[in-house]
């Protein structure tokens, strides 16, 4: 009853200069991500409300050997996030635990294994590849949808990083991500702004 989100976010997308402008000009639309790890199931993927960590990103991703970005860009999005599955909501944290208990029983009968939730490499300290939680979040679609109900956005918290400082409860790259999955929910587009210093 609750997931509807009333109000708009700006989210960040951390993308290759040339596609940005092919967006801009309306000659493409963003693409959604379809990896069997990604941390919130299929989507296009925003930071919300931060941009710093958009440009972070697009740099990080630049500098990895197969990497579609070559000049590091970000865009801007006005969001509305619609009918939400906003794992920041207590209702929706219970069905996601439904969904992974209902995926574990239906792969447990096939003699199939779980997915894991796994680092990169061995040095990897954060389960960056998510193979378990997309897992979940795909199944928990696939259980809306035979309810006749659909999500538009998925929305989460994530505790990345190092330790800002010793026994700190925050992380030096804690952020919100959004996967959009319904492109109609991005309202429009913009070129970031910074501040002008006075």
């Amino acid at each position: 009853m609750y997931s509807a989100k009333p109000s708009f976010i700006y989210g960040f997308h951390g993308i290759d200069e040339d596609a940005a402008y092919q967006i801009l000009n309306n000659n493409c639309d963003f693409k959604q991500s379809d990896n069997h790890f990604d941390w919130l199931g299929k989507g296009t993927y925003f930071w919300e409300n931060n941009l710093s960590r958009a440009k972070k990103y697009a740099l990080e991703d630049s500098q990895r050997k197969d990497s579609k970005i070559k000049k590091p860009f970000v865009l801007g999005a006005a969001i509305d996030l619609g009918h939400c599955l906003d794992l920041l909501q207590q209702d929706n944290l219970d069905f996601l635990q439904c969904a992974y208990q209902d995926l574990k029983k239906t792969l447990e009968a096939k003699n199939k294994l779980m997915p894991a939730n796994t680092g990169f490499t061995a040095r990897d300290f954060d389960f960056k590849k998510r193979k378990l939680d997309c897992a979940v979040i795909r199944w928990a679609h696939r259980l809306a949808a035979r309810n006749g109900k659909t999500f538009d956005t998925v929305r989460a918290a994530f505790w990345e990083g190092e330790a800002l400082y010793p026994n700190a409860g925050f992380k030096s790259q804690n952020h919100i991500q959004i996967a959009v999955l319904n492109p109609d929910c991005i309202k429009g587009i913009f070129l970031p702004r910074t501040k002008k210093e006075k």
